[in-house]
């Protein structure tokens, strides 16, 4: 897949993410002023990663477009790199719940979740894809197959018929 996606294929989910996770936020924390229960917690993590992940696909889209690779990434890296986005501030907010957030933990989930992605990206690109039909086949020729093995009495055209030395 050599063409880039357009962005508007992103441009639905990206705001329907966004308003769902930043309105449910916004609502769970400033309208109805839920105390933190166990629900409420688990319905602020939903919506934190709900929000972060909207926010960071087209963020993660124009990396994309901008530092390109070969093959280019397809929507489903592109979105599962805008997941890893919501994973990773889900993932703070909650070592942060528990005092548990210190500078080393921060960076080494950071690392952690770009290893795992580069690890995938590079198991996408080792990945065999047999040939689109745009793209040169070895295979070209529009001779008949008969006609195209060689045969075994004629000569090769780039060398000189025996003939010449009698």
């Amino acid at each position: 897949m050599d063409r880039v996606p357009s962005f508007r294929q992103y441009l639905f989910p990206t705001l329907f993410l966004m308003a769902i996770g930043w309105g449910g936020l916004a609502l769970l924390l400033f309208v109805f002023a839920v105390p933190p229960f166990v629900w409420a917690r688990w319905g602020f993590f939903a919506l934190w990663f709900i929000a972060l992940t909207g926010t960071a696909l087209p963020i993660a889209y124009f990396l994309n477009l901008r530092f390109r690779s070969e093959p280019p990434a397809e929507a489903n890296a592109i979105v599962r790199q805008a997941m890893w986005v919501g994973f990773y501030g889900a993932t703070l907010a909650w070592f942060q719940l528990g005092h548990l957030m210190t500078l080393w933990v921060w960076m080494g989930l950071g690392v952690g979740l770009i290893a795992i992605e580069y690890l995938i990206r590079w198991r996408e690109r080792a990945r065999w894809r047999p040939p689109s039909p745009d793209t040169e086949s070895p295979i070209s020729d529009s001779r008949p197959l008969h006609s195209r093995i060689p045969n075994p009495d004629s000569q090769p055209d780039d060398q000189p018929s025996n003939s010449s030395l009698r």
